[in-house]
């Protein structure tokens, strides 16, 4: 059986005991209030999603920098998730949010576990994408971001950024 969904208010409590810095924890709640009325627009469209999920992982995304602010930020994040008992759905949406996915070869390079680190939850697809359209805590366009990957030269990155955006984005339609 699967640990219980922490409370908002104990998500955020524990984003502050790890050590987050306030910025983050802003972009942690802005990107938790884009992923939740994300998520509502698709389930007031029939679709299938875990409010509660999306918002208490889209809290929880970027706990893993309370120890690093690097792409391993997402590893760090799965295994303090872990370590305080957290639902593996939970630790798969902090895992699996970063660039638009992570596969298992991109993985094995970075020197990851063993693992595919893509979304593949419609709760996992829709905090990766909110999560792409926030900066520190306010909406940014898609473009940004993009551009932003691609002058760091992560073009597979962005593509799959894009790939996420467009997919959410057919969803919800012109709702957002």
């Amino acid at each position: 059986m699967s640990n219980p969904l922490p409370l908002r208010e104990q998500a955020i409590q524990l984003l502050h005991n790890t050590g987050c810095s306030e910025n983050v924890i802003r972009h942690c709640e802005a990107v938790s209030k884009l992923a939740k009325e994300t998520a509502k627009i698709c389930w007031k469209k029939g679709l299938e999603v875990n409010l509660e999920l999306v918002e208490i992982g889209a809290l929880l995304h970027d706990i893993g920098r309370s120890r690093t602010h690097s792409v391993h930020h997402a590893v760090d994040g799965g295994e303090i998730a872990k370590n305080a008992g957290l639902p593996d759905s939970v630790v798969a949406i902090i895992e699996r949010h970063v660039g638009g996915g992570i596969t298992a070869v991109e993985a094995a390079e970075l020197g990851w576990p063993r693992g595919t680190y893509v979304p593949f939850t419609l709760e996992e697809k829709i905090v990766s994408y909110a999560d792409k359209l926030v900066g520190t805590s306010n909406r940014v366009p898609i473009k940004k971001t993009l551009d932003k990957l691609r002058e760091e030269k992560l073009g597979a990155a962005a593509e799959n950024v894009q790939k996420l955006y467009d997919e959410i984005s057919k969803l919800i339609g012109e709702d957002l």
